[in-house]
Parts: structure tokens; C-alpha cells; sequence
């Protein structure tokens, strides 16, 4: 699991990388989020979310979005859809309602989930690995 190992500037680091930026309990969030590196979440957050990086649903978090994102890390509460290219982690004491699509999963020991799950295989995680598959197929055939 992607466990918190050190902190610096208060702001968290993951065996994934460094959280370059912390919504804090006290932060209420309306609307499309997008971001490029990481973001953890530990108040509400209400819409979509969209990124090439990685996000961190802190304890006590409540989030209502569907998320797309290269790796997703849930401690708290997650409600709506979750494409995680790279993988997808619900730590103890997570809840997941909704779809997963992901490549990888980890799911802990006392976690709630309550939807379906779409293994992704490598070759569906970039438009230019379905073409070659697809052109592997046509020449197969």
C-alpha cells in the first residue's frame, strides 16, 4: 500500500511522490477540478475531478465526483465513478460507491465498496497501445 512516510512543510509524502497541494478539513469545494501533479483532499469536495497526476482521499474526506486520475488513494469517503489508469487504493477505513476502472487495486481490510470493477489491461491505458492492439488483431486475422 502507498503508505505516508515523512512529512515536510506539512504537506505529506507517498511512496508515489510528494503532495504538492492539501485541501484541509475546512475547505468545501464546488465545480470541475483538473490538476497536473497531486492533490490530497481532506474536506468536501462536490463535481469532477480530472488529472494526470495522483490524488489522496484523506480520512474524514467526503468526496462526490466522478474521478479520472493516474493513481487514486482513498482513506475517506469517495461517491461517484473512479478511472484510475495507474491504480487505485482504498486504505482501511475507505468507502467507495461507485465504478472502479482501473489496471491495478488494492483494497484493505475494512473497507466499504459498493459498485463493479473493470480490470484495465496496459494496452488500454493510452490510445496509441489500442491501435497496435487493434492492428495486431487485423493482421491476425
Amino acid at each position: 500500500m502507498a503508505r505516508k512516510i515523512i512529512q515536510i512543510n506539512k504537506n505529506p509524502v507517498y511512496e508515489i511522490g510528494m503532495i504538492t497541494t492539501v485541501f484541509s478539513k475546512d475547505t468545501e469545494f464546488y465545480g470541475d477540478l483538473s490538476f497536473k501533479k497531486s492533490l490530497q483532499i481532506n474536506g468536501y469536495m462536490e463535481g469532477e475531478i480530472s488529472s494526470d497526476g495522483f490524488l489522496v482521499v484523506g480520512e474524514g474526506a467526503v468526496v462526490k465526483a466522478n474521478i479520472r486520475a493516474k493513481t487514486v488513494i482513498i482513506s475517506g469517503e469517495v461517491r461517484g465513478n473512479i478511472e484510475a489508469v495507474d491504480r487505485l487504493e482504498i486504505q482501511t477505513g475507505g468507502k467507495l460507491y461507485g465504478n472502479i476502472r482501473t489496471s491495478k487495486l488494492k483494497i484493505a481490510d475494512g473497507v466499504v465498496f459498493e459498485g463493479k470493477c473493470e480490470m484495465i489491461r496496459e494496452y488500454e491505458k493510452t490510445d496509441r497501445g489500442q491501435k497496435a492492439e487493434k492492428v495486431k488483431a487485423d493482421t491476425a486475422s
